[in-house]
């Protein structure tokens, strides 16, 4: 039924549960997952913010974290523009089954903005679209805190830390903490809402 799922992602908390479905239909079609990022232009550009792009970049790397995590087939794009015609157009020029999006972004001026796009997608979209609200409470906001949980994954694991690579940025509610050890760089995910911490990645 659905070859093709569409996910838009700010790397804001509220794309976590909207994440989570569209895999969840990934997984149960066998199909591709999109993720897609906008850094908005045009009638919101006054509204971008200076590492837009970077936020953008890290948004669709975490969706596909956990794509192939789940072993789903996964494809990343970032476009600019207003977001709802782009993920419109991204629908239309990619062959997208169904919309998976969530309608609350990082701030309380995001929740007016993402809700508002969701509610337009919704309404212009030729294909199903799933709404997921946030209800998830984020529990672990402070980043030394996401740090400091990461040294203890990294040291349970046996990884001797050296330093920290980069400062600790939160998408999804998730933290990436970057460190750099012994035996090289490892990346470890702390989630926001658990504290759970696992290592995603190494060198």
């Amino acid at each position: 039924m659905y070859q093709d799922v569409l996910v838009p992602t700010d790397g804001s908390d509220g794309t976590r549960r909207a994440i989570a479905h569209a895999l969840t239909i990934a997984d149960r079609f066998d199909a591709t997952v999109h993720a897609l990022s906008i850094v908005p232009q045009g009638p919101l550009g006054t509204l971008e913010e200076p590492d837009a792009t970077d936020t953008a970049h890290r948004a669709v790397e975490r969706v596909e974290s956990e794509a192939r995590r789940n072993g789903t087939a996964v494809t990343t794009a970032i476009e600019r523009g207003v977001p709802h015609e782009e993920i419109l157009a991204y629908v239309e020029d990619n062959g997208i089954d169904i919309v998976v999006m969530g309608t609350q972004g990082r701030t309380g001026l995001d929740r007016v903005l993402v809700g508002s796009v969701a509610e337009r997608v919704v309404r212009l979209a030729d294909v199903p679209v799933v709404t997921v609200r946030l209800t998830d409470q984020l529990q672990l906001e402070d980043p030394a805190e996401a740090e400091r949980l990461a040294r203890e994954r990294a040291e349970a694991d046996g990884y001797e830390v050296v330093s920290l690579r980069d400062e600790p940025h939160r998408t999804s509610a998730s933290w990436t903490v970057a460190l750099e050890t012994a035996s090289g760089p490892i990346s470890v995910e702390v989630d926001a809402v658990t504290a759970d911490a696992r290592i995603t990645t190494s060198d």
